[in-house]
């Protein structure tokens, strides 16, 4: 059995590739929450009902994606605690930002549940689909501080030097979710609520298992302490975790807005066609997810003992391996693109064309995506949170928000599925210029 990788380690790029790999599965995994519910309401449940979790499912990654605040700068700052050698105190900070976040997550459940119906209204939805958003997103908020912990626990485990075990809980949860999926639409037949059910419980699943284990006596490099209170320590994690949360709730809330535009030029089939590319596109963007928060915590590390020579070299090793990701995602997005539709079209046969057509014009994307997603986690890397959510904030309520606004004015439905194409473009070019700009300050 190959050894542990430990952060202070020279990478190559097999070592690399084998400490990276595991929070690439993970995130996978962890996309299946998502995933599995569209593939069963759709092929199992029905069309209206498909919609409707694609229209409620973004404000949800929104308040889940609180975790994934906590879990990437908080990362970023114990692992920089570790590499100055005081252990004691990154186990301190651990405990206290898992506290926070996990009180924050009550309070925002409850609020949830009761203002669903409210949110729901706001995004468009009438008759049927409000009915079915409203069900489905009140069943599955239930769980929502299980959630922040899956998110951040996903990064605490690298950051433990552990990224199998955390591979091994992103698994099981996943798996879990699709048998409950099963068991509770197909074999109970409890349709949309059974979907809401699953995800619920798989969170459940994917968030207690690491708690108790960081609860209890460990081999890895953090554990759960009786925290102090550390105001300074939870700003900083938030701000430098800040980039990475716009990151990922302006993704959802750009969705939002998709979604109230394509029931303005497409009507509910253009919802559907568009919760395809979503589930799609989690998956390909989960592997240039993994990998950056894979790497952060090694950037982390080295930056705080001042390597300033393995810091140049995981760079460029980072960059060509995303360069070529990238090159394979898009050739796979477009041969796989009739096979993908006819996956999640079962049951709306007639959507295929519409939908093949969508694919092959968003699939464009993939080609700048990884560098913006890499760009930006690079300076959280480094802790430098202003220029990482600059570069977030830039990637997503300027280009994205920007281009689904204007360009459909221009291309009517086709304007909605080339923006993510030109936003993505654009802020890969914002990140390698604050990359080339800041070298010499931080000695890559």
């Amino acid at each position: 059995m190959k050894s542990r990788i430990h952060l202070s380690e020279h990478f190559t790029y097999s070592k690399l590739l084998r400490f990276t790999l595991p929070p690439i599965v993970m995130n996978i995994f962890a996309s299946l929450y998502i995933i599995a519910d569209g593939f069963f309401v759709a092929n199992f449940v029905g069309k209206t009902e498909f919609a409707a979790v694609n229209l409620i499912m973004p404000v949800l990654n929104i308040l889940g994606t609180i975790g994934y605040m906590f879990g990437v700068g908080g990362s970023a700052l114990i692992a920089k605690t570790m590499g100055e050698k005081n252990q004691d105190k990154a186990n301190r900070l651990f405990s206290l930002i898992v506290l926070v976040s996990s009180c924050l997550g009550a309070l925002m459940m409850v609020a949830g549940f009761i203002f669903m119906p409210q949110v729901t209204t706001m995004l468009g939805a009438e008759g049927q689909l409000l009915e079915d958003s409203v069900l489905y997103g009140r069943i599955f908020i239930l769980a929502l501080p299980a959630w922040i912990w899956v998110y951040e626990f996903q990064l605490f485990f690298i950051t433990a030097e552990k990224p199998r075990l955390g591979l091994a809980v992103t698994v099981l949860a996943g798996l879990s979710n699709i048998a409950f999926d099963a068991i509770f639409i197909i074999g109970f037949q409890w349709g949309l609520a059974g979907a809401a059910a699953a995800s619920a419980l798989s969170q459940i699943v994917g968030g207690l298992f690491p708690l108790i284990y960081f609860l209890r006596k460990n081999d890895s490099l953090l554990e759960l302490v009786k925290p102090v209170w550390n105001g300074w320590a939870i700003v900083k994690s938030m701000t430098n975790g800040s980039s990475e949360f716009m990151e990922e709730a302006a993704f959802s809330l750009v969705a939002i807005v998709y979604n109230i535009q394509l029931l303005k030029y497409a009507g509910e089939d253009g919802v559907v066609i568009y919760g395809l590319l979503m589930y799609v596109s989690l998956i390909f963007n989960a592997i240039f997810v993994g990998y950056s928060n894979g790497i952060g915590p090694v950037f982390s590390y080295h930056y705080g003992a001042q390597n300033h020579r393995e810091l140049k070299s995981l760079r460029i090793r980072s960059l060509r391996l995303i360069g070529l990701a990238s090159i394979a995602m898009f050739v796979l997005s477009e041969v796989l693109a009739h096979p993908f539709s006819a996956l999640f079209m079962q049951g709306a046969e007639s959507l295929l064309p519409d939908a093949i057509h969508a694919f092959r014009i968003f699939s464009a994307a993939y080609l700048f995506t990884g560098m913006a997603i890499f760009c930006s986690a690079f300076f959280t890397a480094l802790n430098d949170g202003q220029v990482s959510a600059l570069i977030s904030s830039l990637r997503t309520f300027v280009f994205d928000l920007g281009a689904v606004l204007l360009l459909p004015l221009l291309l009517g439905v086709d304007g909605i599925w080339c923006a993510i194409v030109f936003a993505e473009l654009m802020a890969a070019t914002v990140g390698n210029i604050f990359m080339v700009a800041l070298q010499r300050k931080y000695h890559y």
